[in-house]
């Protein structure tokens, strides 16, 4: 998997403890590639990073791990891995990645006692949101998208293995309790995402 070569110059807030950052991803189109931290006890962990400049990285708390949510989005994890040496969570189901994982996680399998990971398939048959009870947050990698000027979207049907399942997982996210959804393609949506996504279940 490549890396993109963009490096986010910011960190954003979300909610109190988690934070965004995203780069224009030319390999992609120039879509937005995002990527979020969440701050524990144990120290920040990095989801699906992209590149950051250090000066905006030294702003989180002292990064205790990364986890990936799907193969496809093993970004710029190794390299932190290296520069940082902290481990990478991986999912269990997954396989080919560029890398060796140092963690393997399963399903509702609590990782650094923060992130509870909930299979999703449609993307990938390995492909996993997360979601952080402690903040009320759900990352979303690429179920869903989210921009702007043109809300909330499916991420187009040709990215996915099993578009149907898309659907279904992206449902199934209404039995979760969040307040907050993060997206790998798109700055976070805070302002009632679960109304958000019912009615783009019902427009599709």
């Amino acid at each position: 998997m490549s890396e993109p070569v963009e490096i986010a110059d910011r960190l954003e807030p979300v909610v109190e403890g988690v934070w965004y950052w995203g780069v224009e991803n030319r390999a992609i189109g120039g879509a937005i590639s995002s990527s979020h931290a969440i701050e524990t006890g144990a120290g920040a962990i990095l989801i699906d990073p992209v590149r950051l400049v250090d000066s905006e990285l030294s702003k989180l708390a002292p990064v205790a791990a990364i986890v990936l949510t799907a193969r496809c989005h093993q970004r710029s994890c190794w390299r932190y891995r290296a520069q940082l040496g902290v481990p990478v969570w991986a999912p269990l189901d997954a396989t080919g990645e560029d890398e060796q994982p140092d963690r393997r996680y399963a399903e509702r399998e609590l990782i650094g006692d923060a992130l509870l990971p909930v299979r999703t398939p449609g993307p990938e048959h390995a492909h996993y949101a997360v979601l952080a009870p402690s903040r009320r947050t759900l990352f979303c990698p690429d179920l869903l998208s989210h921009s702007p000027e043109f809300g909330l979207a499916f991420v187009p049907a040709e990215y996915h293995e099993q578009p149907a399942e898309t659907r279904r997982s992206t449902a199934a996210l209404l039995d979760l309790e969040f307040d907050a959804l993060c997206f790998d393609h798109g700055p976070p949506l805070t302002g009632d995402p679960r109304t958000a996504i019912e009615q783009l279940l019902r427009r599709t």
